[in-house]
């Protein structure tokens, strides 16, 4: 497939946004006024409500990730697309499966971002596509979203998919002891609550569906964590860790957490803040910066080029870290090739950029 090339296309591609007329949605737990924790601080940066910065974190999502996704329908993918999970509205996974499977393939099961309102499973084709390439399923996790669902409800859904994937996955052709948690942006702190909820359940002899020791890593990309009222703290992965036993603790997988240094949405202060939190209270935990790198470029703009992709390749270190003959293929194969030009990624930015400018004129006004 070439890149796209008409700056026709790429406007039409970008400006099939929601044209129903839909009013906008509030934020998934505004009435509670948490924040993310390193936002609004300080600098040359404007002091942010949470509702800002959700705000900002979706449309600069919805942007780039509108595009990533029409241009994938182009590339025929083979996946498996809304296996049925549970119950609940949008209770549905998509699996990316290796086209040649000749043994149990190592696992991730995904958890999309989008600020907790616009989270949709197709988020995670790049990654999906990328891994898949390399010998690996990924289970890409939609979940209902604000007002559909709570943030409990949330997190419940994602724990609920994740169990799928530990108790079903070997029918695809994966390894149910190899299996990887990823969650990015809101999907980091909706994948963080329902890790750290499901050692707290084990640890406590409740019963349980799938096992904290099925995790073999945990890796956070660009996640904020949450912090506010009091009704709150249950759902924020810091204040629970502090809480926790060390016989919770002790279940956790090594963490991972992958955060670009040039991340205004959710600073990559936020991780370090979770990394400080996770290494104090004992748990395996490192945070691995991108520099120069915004919130999307590391799951999307960098995919999109082509090419060496860091983010990527650290995953895959980790995953492959006992497979010598997996890591020579991957090291032998060709380099990905780039989807679309770079004026069209700086194009998706710089609409974001003047559509945030514009509502925050607005609110002035």
């Amino acid at each position: 497939m070439r890149p796209v090339s008409s700056a026709e296309e790429v406007g039409a591609l970008l400006s099939r946004s929601d044209s129903s007329g839909r009013r906008r949605r509030s934020s998934p737990v505004q009435s509670a006024s948490p924040r993310p924790v390193g936002c609004g601080c300080g600098g040359p940066r404007r002091q942010s409500s949470f509702r800002d910065d959700v705000g900002h974190a979706a449309s600069e999502t919805y942007l780039v990730t509108r595009l990533t996704f029409s241009l994938l329908q182009y590339l025929g993918l083979p996946v498996r697309r809304s296996i049925v999970y549970g119950e609940q509205p949008r209770n549905r996974l998509d699996l990316y499966i290796p086209k040649d499977i000749n043994r149990p393939c190592p696992v991730v099961a995904f958890v999309t971002g989008g600020a907790w309102i616009i989270g949709y499973k197709a988020w995670g084709s790049l990654l999906g596509r990328r891994l898949a390439e390399r010998g690996i399923i990924v289970a890409c996790i939609d979940y209902r979203n604000f007002p559909q669902g709570t943030i409990g409800d949330m997190v419940s859904d994602a724990s609920q998919g994740i169990s799928y994937v530990c108790n079903n996955i070997a029918s695809y052709g994966g390894d149910p002891n190899r299996i990887y948690l990823v969650g990015q942006s809101a999907g980091a702190h909706i994948a963080a609550c329902a890790l750290i909820e499901q050692a707290v359940k084990e640890s406590s002899g409740q019963s349980i569906s799938w096992s904290v020791t099925q995790i073999k890593a945990y890796f956070g990309l660009s996640g904020g964590i949450m912090e506010g009222e009091e009704s709150l703290s249950r759902y924020s992965p810091e204040i629970v860790v502090k809480q926790s036993s060390s016989q919770t603790i002790a279940l956790l997988p090594p963490i991972v957490l992958m955060h670009g240094t040039e991340d205004y949405s959710i600073p990559s202060s936020a991780s370090q803040t979770f990394a400080d939190v996770l290494q104090q209270a004992g748990a395996q935990a490192k945070l691995q910066l991108y520099e120069g790198k915004t919130h999307t470029d590391i799951f999307i703009q960098d995919p999109l080029r082509g090419g060496r992709d860091p983010l990527v390749e650290d995953v895959l270190s980790i995953i492959h870290v006992d497979d010598e003959i997996t890591q020579e293929k991957i090291a032998l194969a060709p380099a990905p090739r780039r989807l679309v030009f770079e004026w069209q990624l700086q194009l998706a930015r710089e609409t974001m950029e003047t559509t945030e400018l514009s509502v925050m004129e607005s609110k002035q006004n």
